[in-house]
Formats: structure tokens, sequence, C-alpha cells
């Protein structure tokens, strides 16, 4: 049986399979999105849409959709499907679907009357190329298939309107056209692997609905070009195949190309593989280096995303080589920001003050992956020079004070995950001495003590570190700890924030915690009972006057909503860490229960994917970007502990 297979009657119901999307990458930025029955509801859907270095950082809609028409008796049957202003879908090319299965590579099965074609696309990787193979399965008559390209040629976050500066020049090549509607894009070729007859028949598809972002409050109606069609007949058991992409290629080898995409690819048979699929489809290449986009449809590379999901999207499905590439990239990223004070042009925001912080936890899970000695021989010097730059006031916006403590200046911009802001202000101005940033900082020094405590040469040092992380340890408890058994989410004296916010989550879950196991018991109880959900960690407290678990409405009604409760799955990682650390292996069945949550999530929303955030409150809505790294990656990492603990349990030893 099929891990995702949507049946007809699924298919059919508009209510039920258009809230459904599939995503599908080159690895290199550029994608192709859509809902399960093909038709586009937000305006970052797109049958190829690329990544243009020479007019921005922003993704571009070249060819939005390709509309099938089947051709029997002289009589069409319009396989795609549009929503228009009046709210008529059509030409309601669902109904012929009989199934979708989305296992290896997604594939659509239509009937029409005694006809049964399929539909395969794949994404070639690292070319901004897609192919879609068409199979006549069935047919008891002479089948012709028409083929109309619906051309955006703009960004991603913008909409296309009729206008009269298009170029509208086609230019034939073999197996099909070229065409470039506006100066400053690239042509895009669309051919066949067999010759097709193209027909001049040029129209604006005007006013097409994009309910996702009606629902947004954002623009949402879009004119589409469409300069005319092919057209070519089929027979039964024949394969055509149709290539959209910024390069002419040879039709010739159209097939072997697809076959060879299709070698060493994972099935999404199982959860852990629909997770690791979508990993690796949030991996970067460029000349200038490797990375990990944080999302899609509309992030770029965002450091703390990028090594929030690092060992998740690497070690958890044993890719340790990209792992130590992409850290390879971000490391000197940092250090040109921390040493030059230069900002890179691909990762963005290098220049937030935990930066280094995080790196140090993400080269930490490096070292339970490979090993200790492996860690200290690759990254040792590095962990230990960003412990220098905090301690040198090298990293700007990052004081060590005299207790040990770190602080930071978050009252006029935002500088921890909680990022919301309106006209550049924060909305929850975490500012002066941040939970995380301290618990992270804990966790740093212990960790690069253990990386050089059989060091002789290093006694001295260590000393000092370990003189230091005790000052903080008490530091942090005298701080962060209350009566009420939970932390408090930021200090900036005389000001204590007394929100229950899951930054505590953090803190208890990381390998080196300032709390004792005790005072982590008090602090995950009290976690559970307020801010867990079978879909992540609430942003905020529902016993809080500003609870708002729902992230709807306009652009501010969803900045101010987006950190007062939505849940995020990243931060189940961190909660799952703490409740092994507090409970060993007899919390393995819990754990396992709660992960059945994300697992329900691999048919709903982006499928095979996580959401950014879900609501707060049942029904755990998916919201935000279809499909976000950390959360993958966070649920990977989660997952394999829990595979390791197994393992020990089958072994009769004990969890330390």
């Amino acid at each position: 049986m099929s891990y995702l297979k949507f049946d007809k009657n699924l298919m059919i119901n508009l209510e039920q399979s258009l809230p459904k999307e599939m995503l599908r990458t080159n690895k290199s930025g550029a994608y192709h999105c859509t809902t399960i029955v093909g038709c586009n509801t937000r305006k970052q859907h797109g049958l190829l849409v690329i990544p243009i270095p020479e007019m921005d950082d922003k993704a571009h809609v070249l060819l939005s959709s390709l509309d099938e028409t089947v051709i029997q008796h002289n009589a069409p049957f319009n396989l795609g499907l549009h929503q228009y202003g009046d709210g008529v879908f059509s030409p309601n090319g669902h109904k012929y679907i009989r199934e979708f299965n989305c296992d290896t590579v997604p594939t659509m099965t239509f009937r029409v009357g005694g006809v049964v074609l399929s539909k395969e696309k794949v994404f070639i990787s690292h070319e901004n190329r897609i192919l879609i193979k068409y199979t006549l399965l069935e047919a008891h008559s002479p089948t012709t298939l028409q083929f109309r390209p619906f051309l955006a040629f703009r960004n991603a976050n913008d909409l296309c309107v009729e206008n009269s500066n298009i170029n509208t020049a086609i230019r034939h090549i073999e197996g099909g056209i070229s065409t470039c509607l506006y100066e400053g894009y690239p042509e895009l070729f669309m051919q066949f692997n067999k010759p097709a007859r193209w027909v001049d028949d040029a129209h604006w598809y005007k006013d097409i609905i994009y309910y996702k972002d009606r629902d947004r409050g954002i623009p949402y109606r879009e004119d589409l070009w469409v300069p005319g069609y092919f057209e070519l007949p089929i027979e039964k058991g024949e394969s055509i195949i149709f290539s959209a992409s910024t390069y002419q290629a040879d039709p010739a080898k159209f097939e072997v190309t697809y076959q060879q995409e299709l070698i060493g690819r994972t099935s999404r048979s199982s959860f852990y593989n629909c997770l690791k699929n979508s990993a690796k489809q949030c991996y970067l290449k460029t000349p200038d280096g490797m990375y990990i986009m944080a999302g899609y449809p509309w992030f770029n590379v965002r450091g703390r995303d990028e090594l929030i999901a690092l060992p998740g999207c690497t070690l958890a499905i044993d890719h340790k080589d990209d792992f130590e590439n992409i850290m390879h990239t971000f490391l000197a990223a940092l250090r040109r920001y921390i040493d030059e004070g230069v900002k890179d042009e691909v990762i963005k925001d290098i220049n937030l003050p935990d930066l280094p912080l995080w790196t140090i936890w993400a080269i930490q899970q490096y070292r339970r992956h490979a090993g200790l000695a492996d860690c200290r021989r690759r990254y040792a010097a590095e962990v230990r020079r960003l412990v220098e730059d905090i301690r040198q006031a090298r990293v700007p916006n990052l004081k060590l004070n005299p207790d040990g403590l770190l602080s930071t200046e978050g009252t006029h911009q935002p500088v921890s995950w909680m990022s919301a802001a309106l006209d550049g202000r924060p909305l929850i101005p975490r500012t002066g001495y941040l939970v995380e940033f301290n618990a992270l900082w804990y966790n740093a020094l212990r960790f690069l003590i253990s990386l050089l405590e059989e060091s002789a040469e290093e006694a001295d040092y260590v000393a000092s570190l370990t003189d230091l992380a005790e000052q903080v340890k008490e530091s942090f408890v005298k701080t962060f700890l209350n009566d009420y058994g939970y932390l408090y989410d930021y200090v900036n004296a005389p000001y204590t924030d007394l929100e229950v916010r899951p930054n505590m989550v953090i803190a208890i879950g990381l390998e080196y915690s300032p709390l004792d196991r005790r005072q982590r018991k008090r602090v995950l109880d009290l976690a559970t009972r307020e801010l867990l959900t079978p879909k992540g960690i609430r942003s905020l407290s529902p016993k809080s006057y500003a609870y708002n678990p729902i992230y709807v409405g306009n652009p501010e009604q969803r900045e101010r909503a987006v950190h007062q409760g939505p849940a995020r799955p990243w931060l189940f990682g961190f909660y799952a860490d703490a409740y092994f650390k507090v409970f060993g292996i007899s919390g393995l069945g819990f754990i396992e229960r709660m992960l059945i949550g994300y697992e329900e999530e691999m048919a709903e929303g982006c499928i095979g994917s996580l959401s950014e955030m879900y609501d707060g409150n049942p029904p755990y809505t998916g919201r935000g970007a279809i499909s976000t790294a950390k959360n993958v990656g966070e649920i990977l990492r989660t997952l394999k502990n829990v595979k390791e603990l197994n393992k020990l349990q089958d072994s009769d030893s004990d969890y330390v």
C-alpha cells in the first residue's frame, strides 16, 4: 500500500484536496509547487520557479502551469484547473483524476471515457528544468493531446496583470518553442521528445484567483499570458516527455535524463523517508558553497534557521559530508562578519548575536554522530575561537557581564527567533538576559571543556572555563528559576518577564543544562501542562491574557499573533531531549506517541513535510510556510534519538 496515495473520492472534493500541496526542488533554489489537483492557490505556486541572481535574491515564476487537453472524436476534455474571480473553478479537470500517488515521483492518473492517462513530474537536480512524462495507458480510438502554457515571468511574491510591455515573440526550436516575456529574464524553453505542432492562439487569461493569498489579506488576483498551444498525437502504450527549462535541451535525451534522475531516489514510503526527502529538498548548492534553505515557498537561507536545521537535515539521515560542507560555508561567513563586519550575501541575519551559540550547539550534535575524536580534530579550534569571541566582546550586541551571563539589546530590533516586528520595532522586546542565550552559553562552555579536558597543555585554560561555567550556572539559576516551576523568558533588571514561553524548553533540553535533574523536571512538567501540543510547543501559555493561538488575518494581524500561541515543531526536539534526560528510556513510549502527531501531517498541508507553525488549539491547523527545514530537521533528530534509545533498551543498557 502506498504511503502517500489519494483516491478519486478525495481528489474530486476540492474542500479536501485544495489544501494539500506538493513541493519539489532542484536543491539549487528552484522549485515546483502546487496543489495535488494542480490548481495554484497562492502566488508562489508554479511549474517552474527559479532564482535569478542577476535580478535579486528572490524566486521568480516563469511557467505558472501547463493545461492538458485530451481530444478524442473531436471532443476536448481539459484536465486543467483554475479558480477565477467569480469564484468559479474552470475547466474542472479534477473530476477526471482517478488517483494521485507521491511515493517516488508525483503521479496523477486521469480517466476520460475510455482514455487512461498518467502524468509524472521530475525536477532535475541542480538544473532549472522540470520534466513531465505522459503515458497513455488505455485508449480505444485515436487520441490527441494539447498543452497550453500559462506564463508569468514575475517575482514569486508579486502578481502579473495584463500589460502592453509584454514581448509576445516566439522562437521555434527543436521539439518546441522558446519565449521571454520581459527584459532581464532568461528564455523559457518548452520542448517535447517528439514533434509537436505549435498553434499561435494568444490570450490573457484574466482574474485568476489565489485563495490562500486572499485569506492572508494580501493581493490575490492575477492575469496570465497564454501564447498558444502544442498539439501532438499519442498512441496506447506510448510515453511523451515535456521539458521546461532555461536552456535548450536535446529531445533525444529526455528519456535517459528522466530515468537517470530516478536513480537513487528515496521512496516516500514511511514517515522517516518523507522527512528525509523534505530535508534534502531544502539543500542549496551554489558556486559559493552549500547551505540549507529555511523553507519554501518564500524563505531564503537564514543563519539561525540553518543552524537549528543542520544536524537533523544531515546527520540524522547519515549525510555527514553534507554537514561538514554546510558548516564549512557557514563558518567562513560567520568569521567574515565577526572579524571584518562583512555580512554574507546568501546567509541572511548573520549579524544576530546568538548565532555563535547556535553554531556551537550544531557542532555538539556532530560530536554525538561522529565521535569525540573526529569532532575534536575538526571543530575544537572553531569552538574555542567562538567562545573567545564572546569572552573578548567581539560579537556585536552580545555582552559578557561580571556575573558570567550574557546580555543583549533587543528593545529596538529583534535579536532572538521571536522576531515579530511592526515598523522594525519588536512586538516582544526580549532584551537583557535571555533564557536560551544563557543556557546555550553554559552549554557551549561545558562542550568546549569536554573537547579540551584530556589535553595536559590546556589544563589552565580548562580550569578557567570551568570556573566561568560554574559562575554561569549559579547566576542562571538565581536569575531565571522561580518558585512557580518555570524559567523566566528574559530579565532586564528591574523588569522580569513573567510570561510562560517555550525558550525554557531549550534550556532544559541541552546536553549540558545549568539546571539539575530535579529542576529540569519541574520546568518540564509545567511545559507539558501549558505548552505541549501534538504539533509542537506553543509560543505562549494559554493562561496568558495575550494568548492568540491562530496565525490568520492580514499581515499585521498575523505578525501580532505569530509568537503569541502558535506551536512550533522544532521546539519539540528540545522537549524530547529534556524528557529523556529526566525519564531516561522509560520516556520512550510517551515521545513515540507524541511523534504520531507529526506523522499525521505527512498527508496534510505540504504532503511529506511540516509547516512553519500550527495553531495552538485544536485542530492544530498548519500555517505559514508549507515546508520548513528546522521543523523537519528537529523531528528527524528526535526520530534518530528514539531509534538509538530503542537499541539501548533492547540491549538492556542504561541511558545516561
